[in-house]
């Protein structure tokens, strides 16, 4: 099997997870910060200038295209490294460098933002000043992931352990907007830690003190920062008591079907995550799971980011802070 095969092969959508039109957009942007970094790592390994022409040397086993081509597979159908490595004919160690050189640049893109081609939500703060801006109403979940066991007798091991799922998850907080398009994913904390716990650990209750004209949905599982902030989180209305009267009851409903309505986009974008192998069930190191889901939450905002809004969205719009290339 040849590598002109190979790559015609897992450049199909149904393995990559994007279009070829978006794979070579993707190819485009990464190409630049890749050479940067290799450049960079060459530099600091001989401790000087470069003594011979660019190209000299070694050729690579893979060209940056496969590069990024079997790291978007690993990601979408979580192939065993030697398995693509078998495709390519190539050794397995190679397969690993390249998927540990790409998978960090994708998780540095950050999400798309609707209607503003360039621009890139990559912090907390972006997503905030972004809804600040352009009054967008965020709709705020945890979804869990789960992952592997820590080895017996390690210190921390429960801390994984997920009451709500009683296995070994890792929680992520996915921020979409009305429609549900995915504007941050991360936060990502273990299994054993409330969601509640992590809204104010990874400073999301202090953007909502700084963002007074931003207000978000949110379920149960954020009671505390709802009662806390009401005019700006609104949460499921509490259920009556037993023996609260059956209008009562039916309001209630009413109003918690009505907010769920309301929230359940979130839920669509936890959904189009979840359609990647790798948060279904992430076989990889603990480590570097957060970085994974900030790529896919990337590649995932992409697409959902070219939906028709069905709002006009402002004139002017200016992230919290700066965005070097």
């Amino acid at each position: 099997m040849t590598k002109n095969w190979a790559r015609a092969a897992l450049s199909h959508p149904v393995f990559t997870g994007v279009s070829r039109a978006h794979l070579g957009v993707l190819i485009e942007e990464l190409a630049v910060p890749w050479s940067a970094r290799q450049e960079s790592a060459l530099l600091e390994r001989r401790g000087g200038a470069r003594r011979r022409a660019p190209g000299a040397g070694p050729r690579r086993e893979l060209v940056f295209t496969d590069r990024v081509l079997v790291t978007l597979v690993h990601l979408r159908t979580q192939l065993p490294h030697a398995a693509l490595a078998e495709l390519y004919g190539v050794g397995r160690s190679t397969l690993t460098e390249a998927i540990g050189e790409i998978r960090p640049l994708l998780a540095e893109r950050g999400c798309a933002i609707p209607d503003r081609p360039g621009l890139r939500l990559r912090t907390l703060a972006d997503v905030f000043a972004y809804a600040d801006a352009e009054g967008v109403v965020l709709r705020i979940d945890g979804t869990e992931t789960q992952v592997r066991r820590p080895a017996a007798h390690r210190l921390g091991r429960r801390a994984f352990v997920s009451g709500k799922r009683k296995q070994n998850t890792i929680k992520t907080t996915t921020i979409s907007d009305g429609q549900g398009r995915t504007l941050f994913s991360g936060a990502d904390r273990p299994g054993r830690m409330h969601d509640q716990t992590a809204m104010r650990t990874e400073g999301i209750a202090e953007q909502f003190r700084l963002h007074a004209n931003v207000k978000a949905e949110v379920d149960e599982g954020y009671r505390g920062l709802a009662n806390e902030l009401p005019d700006q989180v609104s949460a499921p209305p509490r259920k009556p008591r037993d023996d609260a009267p059956l209008g009562e009851r039916y309001v209630w409903r009413e109003m918690r079907c009505r907010q769920s309505s309301l929230r359940i986009c979130v839920e669509h974008a936890n959904a189009e995550h979840r359609k990647w192998r790798q948060l279904q069930r992430y076989t990889g190191r603990r480590e570097t799971y957060a970085e994974t889901h900030r790529a896919i939450a990337g590649l995932v905002s992409d697409r959902a980011a070219r939906r028709a809004t069905l709002r006009k969205p402002s004139t002017e719009l200016a992230l919290a802070r700066s965005v070097t290339s």
